[in-house]
């Protein structure tokens, strides 16, 4: 597979099967993810990678908090501004509009909304998991060089053959997560990942993309 292919065919998968995911694959991905690009070289992203009873426990953990409507936990970081401006609102209310649709949920049902939503502290059936970390004292240039890295990781899985889907969803149960890997009192939990052989069964349509002119500008000898 090419790095084209590799581009255009990943994408946020919401089902997987429980097949289980070697070793030895992750190690090379992750191994070969380690060259993605950061300033100065500072490597910022940690990363902690759960499978097997650990991964079971912690989904066990999150389900429960869920089902007795525990609040989430306090937030390290702001996910999204709070007053989205245009075309970002626009962009994201088209994807809810989208992701639910595909699941035949109503914009108006809220309930089946959280119940589709729920699925994220499943890892949506994945056997293999990745949370990634960065030191609370690093700035945004580091969290940017993290982004490279994720999308990095996430292309080499690809060419392994195996599908993803970064989930911001897991820092609302960050203490519970911790619970299971005991991470240094420095970092965040900034997302996590869900990895697997994609189920084709499930419905998941793919998101569009704004056209090259809404984000690109040349500026040439034209």
């Amino acid at each position: 597979m090419d790095v084209f292919e590799a581009v255009t065919s990943r994408r946020a998968v919401r089902g997987f099967t429980d097949r289980p995911v070697p070793r030895e694959v992750l190690e090379r991905v992750l191994s070969t993810a380690a060259w993605a690009p950061s300033a100065s070289n500072l490597q910022p992203w940690h990363a902690y990678v759960l499978t097997g009873d650990p991964l079971a426990a912690l989904k066990k953990c999150a389900g429960e908090r869920l089902a007795a409507g525990e609040p989430w936990d306090e937030p390290q970081y702001q996910q999204y501004p709070p007053d989205l401006k245009s075309p970002y609102r626009e962009r994201r209310s088209a994807f809810g509009e989208q992701r639910y649709g595909a699941l035949g949920i109503p914009r108006e049902d809220v309930e089946a909304r959280q119940r589709a939503a729920s699925a994220n502290w499943d890892c949506f059936g994945a056997p293999a998991a990745l949370f990634c970390y960065i030191d609370r004292d690093l700035g945004p240039a580091q969290w940017s060089d993290v982004g490279m890295y994720l999308q990095t990781v996430m292309l080499l899985l690809r060419a392994e053959g195996l599908h993803s889907c970064t989930q911001m969803a897991w820092a609302k149960y960050h203490r519970s997560v911790a619970e299971i890997l005991s991470p240094p009192d420095d970092l965040i939990l900034f997302c996590g990942m869900s990895i697997g052989f994609e189920d084709v069964t499930v419905n998941a349509p793919r998101t569009g993309r704004a056209p090259l002119e809404e984000t690109v500008t040349f500026v040439d000898d034209d």
